[in-house]
């Protein structure tokens, strides 16, 4: 008994000093002291809330792969998310550009242009998201088409598409009001939105999809609709905080009135980072195209599933990496060029070391990873292949995320963008094409194809940022 109360006793200590350097998050000047804390105050909260983000896919992935048709609703659910990559990729690309600012702004002791340009980003985000929401539900089953969805999977999960597109506005607003708070050095309140978020989804889930007591069982309909609430609990509880918080950032409500000056100078620089993303995400609905026209349904299933595992693990490395991109806008902002380089060594060693252990783990556990989330024998052999031979890239992975966000960090998001035009669409597309029907090696092309892309451009960031053009980017 004595032992199991000093445990007790043991756990509560270790989570209050957690929870202490959490804190810290809200009042750190990342432009001073020590660069290890730094990370750690930092990259804790961000590490944790890109865990949450991932988990939606997975929960997602967990409860359509228990339904009767789980192959329609497997390649459902992970068409859209594919289809998605292009909303990602628009709200990541314009939090880039309100990190980078936000972050340059907070550096040189500007928190009121700060949250102004912070509340421009949001105003281009609702008006970018419905230029895009709008006919995407209109013409969602096309688009599934288009993508290679079987007309059976299209008939049967068509509805789940809808409503996702038609509640893309909170995938927007979550990505750009954390980059909001995480270019403020407030990670802690993004990290706690996406919480809250997944939180709602978990519980939301089960419910929806099943029933309960009043409530129908919805099937792959409610799994849209849980997803899309829980998120946009997220964004109320981060409004809560941009609005009412007592950081360092306040909002009122004359900065939603446009300001020409301050939303070009946004669209100017989020726009490479949208490109690069869109680039990155295009590249991937082609890949996912090319395994379902290829391989069929069971192969479209089982690549879907190996990519939304890899992608709970890749996306706390991102959560680690965007450290560098906050630590290298404040301290370019405070003319401590030294400090932002030394930020981005460290950095990268830090997320090379954890994808280095996640690869090990993907590799040598995908059977039971993969089987967790479906019991479909065709589906787990196709799976556990795509996961195994794509995570053989993933220590470049994490080298190459730290860099690309050390780029967008300080304000050159050409970079990155000109980088990934060259990675995926002048290699990656043709060499797995090549793969897939000149050799005759159908979805395996595909698999083989991304980590050698990935590591292609991890190279090229690599010998741009030595030359370190970076270093001296206006914003």
């Amino acid at each position: 008994m004595l032992y199991l109360t000093r445990s007790v006793k043991s756990i509560r200590g270790t989570l209050d000093r957690f929870f202490e350097v959490l804190k810290k998050a809200e009042s750190f000047d990342f432009t001073s002291g020590s660069i290890k804390k730094a990370i750690i105050i930092l990259s804790i909260p961000m590490v944790l809330e890109m865990v949450m983000e991932s988990v939606f896919a997975l929960v997602d992935l967990y409860f359509v792969g228990h339904l009767e048709e789980s192959n329609h609703a497997i390649q459902i659910v992970g068409l859209t998310e594919s289809l998605f990559a292009i909303i990602y990729s628009i709200a990541i690309g314009i939090s880039i550009a309100t990190t980078a600012i936000v972050a340059r702004r907070i550096g040189e002791k500007e928190p009121t242009e700060a949250a102004k340009s912070g509340v421009q980003a949001i105003v281009i985000a609702i008006i970018i998201n419905l230029l895009i929401s709008i006919p995407g539900f209109i013409y969602a089953k096309e688009i599934l088409q288009l993508m290679g969805a079987s007309p059976s999977s299209i008939v049967y999960g068509a509805i789940y598409t809808r409503i996702m597109i038609a509640g893309s506005v909170v995938v927007m607003l979550i990505f750009l009001i954390n980059g909001i708070f995480r270019g403020a050095g407030n990670a802690i309140i993004a990290m706690k939105s996406l919480w809250i978020a997944n939180i709602s989804n978990i519980i939301l889930c089960p419910i929806l999809i099943n029933g309960f007591w009043f409530i129908p069982p919805m099937g792959i309909m409610g799994a849209a609709i849980a997803t899309t609430a829980g998120r946009a609990i997220g964004v109320a509880y981060q409004c809560y905080f941009l609005f009412y918080g007592k950081g360092i950032l306040k909002i009122k409500g004359s900065y939603f009135i446009p300001q020409i000056k301050l939303i070009k100078a946004i669209i100017k620089l989020a726009t490479p980072g949208v490109l690069q993303y869109v680039i990155a995400s295009c590249s991937w609905i082609f890949l996912a195209n090319l395994v379902a026209t290829t391989g069929g349904a069971y192969a479209s299933s089982g690549y879907q599933t190996a990519i939304r595992i890899m992608m709970f693990f890749i996306l706390p490395a991102w959560g680690l990496s965007n450290a560098a991109a906050t630590l290298v806008g404040q301290n370019l902002g405070a003319k401590k060029v030294d400090r932002a380089e030394k930020s981005v060594y460290k950095t990268a060693k830090y997320n090379m070391l954890f994808m280095g252990f996640i690869m090990l783990v993907c590799f040598f556990s995908a059977h039971y990873l993969i089987s967790f989330f479906t019991d479909d024998a065709e589906i787990v052999k196709i799976a556990v292949n795509a996961l195994q031979i794509m995570s053989i890239g993933f220590i470049f992975y994490g080298l190459g995320m730290v860099l690309n966000n050390t780029f967008n960090g300080a304000g050159d998001t050409w970079t990155p963008t000109w980088i990934n035009i060259f990675g995926f669409w002048i290699f990656q597309i043709p060499f797995a094409y090549l793969l897939v029907h000149y050799y005759k090696l159908g979805p395996l092309g595909v698999f083989i194809a991304i980590p050698v892309a990935e590591t292609l451009i991890t190279v090229l960031s690599v010998v741009v940022y030595r030359r370190g053009n970076w270093k001296r980017i206006a914003i």
